[in-house]
């Protein structure tokens, strides 16, 4: 019977039975996402995405099970007579789906207490208003397997997500348009992502100035950091016909122009990608 309800001191349990407890691992270049269902109550997931660290979601079904927070403990398994429990953490879920989410380091600690055969559990002082307790457990059944692929798929992942490059702006000294290590260093992973993700269909180059020295002046050194950009973004193996790039001068600063920090600021070129 994969629901298994006991009253362990009084307490409402959720957890796969030995015989049908699953890993599944939905493996890609952007994310790495090993999870269980929890029959009956919802599923467990852990996610490293592409360029970020690892994370653990509990996702139940009805988001009224842990009004009261919870509290999070990697135990014994049944077979593992003697081996103390150990605290992990303490949470709230989030307001509208009731999730629990896990911080990385706690989420690492899981890991390590399921690849050594131990179950990490939530547990809540109510369960739907009653007298009665609440636990939820992760089985570490057919876990270590599960995970090894884990691991080679996070050997995968790209260095950055979507969402760290959709957005870019290069910086650029007074009256200068050459580009730095650290900026073509960024602009290569802009690249890499780009070749990458087929749904990437646009890249909108826009070159500023500050307000210092004449208006056409600094419409030719805003268009002259574009057409940088540009060319290096082509010369390192993107398709030119994806590329849209203009220039502005000192029309659009990202903050007034009234002292040197500032200035630094406006003196750019952003690096725009649209999907589909």
């Amino acid at each position: 019977m994969s629901l298994l309800l006991s009253f362990e001191i009084s307490a409402v349990t959720f957890r796969s039975s030995i015989d049908d407890a699953k890993w599944e691992l939905e493996a890609s270049k952007f994310s790495c996402r090993l999870s269980q269902v929890i029959p009956s109550f919802g599923n467990a997931e852990f996610e490293r995405e592409a360029g970020e660290d690892l994370r653990f979601t509990l996702k139940p079904t009805e988001n009224i099970h842990f009004s009261a927070g919870a509290k999070l403990v990697a135990e014994a398994a049944p077979w593992q007579p003697g081996i103390s429990p150990r605290f992990i953490g303490s949470y709230k879920p989030e307001e509208l789906t009731g999730y629990l989410q896990v911080k990385p380091k706690q989420a690492k600690n899981m890991l390590a207490a399921l690849y050594k055969g131990m179950m990490p559990t939530f547990t809540s002082p109510e369960w739907y208003g009653t007298n009665e307790s609440l636990r939820v457990a992760v089985s570490a059944v057919n876990f270590q397997s599960a995970y090894d692929d884990y691991v080679l798929c996070t050997t995968g992942l790209l260095p950055v997500n979507f969402r760290q490059v959709a957005r870019t702006a290069v910086l650029f000294p007074s009256a200068q348009w050459r580009l730095s290590d650290a900026s073509r260093e960024r602009l290569d992973l802009i690249a890499l992502y780009v070749k990458n993700d087929d749904s990437v269909k646009g890249i909108y180059i826009d070159g500023h100035s500050d307000s210092q020295g004449r208006r056409l002046m600094n419409r030719d050194m805003s268009k002259r950091r574009a057409e940088e950009v540009t060319a290096y973004l082509i010369s390192i193996g993107l398709d030119p016909n994806m590329i849209t790039t203009r220039y502005h001068g000192e029309r659009y600063p990202v903050v007034p122009n009234n002292s040197k920090k500032n200035r630094d600021r406006n003196r750019r070129v952003t690096i725009r990608l649209e999907k589909e």
